[in-house]
């Protein structure tokens, strides 16, 4: 892989991460168009170390509510801190069985199969449609008449688990983690900008797992990998160009997505998403 591929994938994975388009399936695309050739390992890997450059970058935009929750959970002071890191850790438990259970049947879909990206794609469009047009929509139009016909709530313990559960299903390339985890909390009811500060935060663990797991097989390979190596290389300089794109371009993603959940406008996307999965899946 070249500096300026990884520079590119860099840029696509630090705004579809936080978008609500799908950084696994825009990175397949782009591998796609740019030619890069990497096996499933070898590809998860790259793509694991471009998402924690993002996870970074959700805790430097975020910090002043991040540090709280970090100072109240490890004191355990059992304040209203202490119990959403806790129900953080309650999203996570969806993802981590399907990264311990059925990591091999995950990395077989990142195999460069368009097709598979198009359809979840079109899945991303359609949450994002039902949580606009069923929630957000009739929210909005509402409140310029005075009245709500319902009202938001904060995140519940079940509601933490129900947005885990679709944290895991949007493991899939396509299926987008960030549009997945807050339509999902935007149609059981939760409110809107606290459903967007909760995905990005809820990724920070499973990430920096998967990227721990990673970093042990990269000290100490298998036979495997080690024979595998020399046919499907990234560079330790295209990692770091990827790295820093990544998070840069993150950076200003993650204000951008928090501004457009607070006004509702996640259904353009939707109209972006269905029209690249008709696109994957035609071409």
């Amino acid at each position: 892989m070249s500096w300026l591929e990884a520079l590119i994938l860099g840029i696509v994975q630090g705004l579809a991460e936080y978008l609500p388009i799908s950084s696994s399936g825009h990175l397949e695309i782009c591998r796609q168009i740019l030619g890069v050739d990497l096996d499933g390992a070898k590809s998860l890997e790259f793509d694991v170390m471009l998402h924690v450059a993002t996870v970074l970058s959700t805790i430097v935009i975020l910090w002043k509510e991040f540090l709280p929750l970090c100072r109240s959970f490890f004191t355990f002071r059992r304040d209203d801190n202490f119990y959403y890191v806790c129900k953080i850790l309650i999203s996570c438990i969806p993802v981590a069985i399907v990264g311990l259970c059925f990591k091999d049947t995950v990395e077989q879909f990142f195999n460069g199969n368009l097709t598979t990206v198009g359809i979840c794609l079109c899945v991303t469009a359609c949450l994002l449609a039902f949580a606009y047009f069923f929630r957000t929509s009739p929210l909005l139009k509402a409140g310029t008449k005075g009245d709500k016909p319902y009202q938001p709530r904060e995140i519940t313990w079940l509601d933490a688990f129900v947005i885990g559960c679709a944290q895991a299903v949007a493991v899939l390339p396509g299926l987008s983690r960030s549009g997945t985890t807050i339509a999902t909390g935007i149609l059981i009811g939760d409110k809107r900008e606290k459903v967007a500060q909760f995905s990005f935060f809820m990724v920070i663990i499973p990430i920096l797992g998967e990227a721990l797991l990673d970093f042990k097989k990269i000290i100490a390979p298998s036979a495997d990998a080690i024979a595998a190596a020399p046919e499907a290389t990234v560079g330790p300089m295209a990692m770091l160009i990827g790295f820093l794109a990544s998070f840069i371009v993150g950076c200003m993603a993650c204000k951008w997505m928090i501004e457009i959940v607070k006004k509702g406008k996640m259904v353009w996307f939707a109209v972006y998403c269905l029209l690249a999965g008709i696109l994957c899946i035609v071409f």
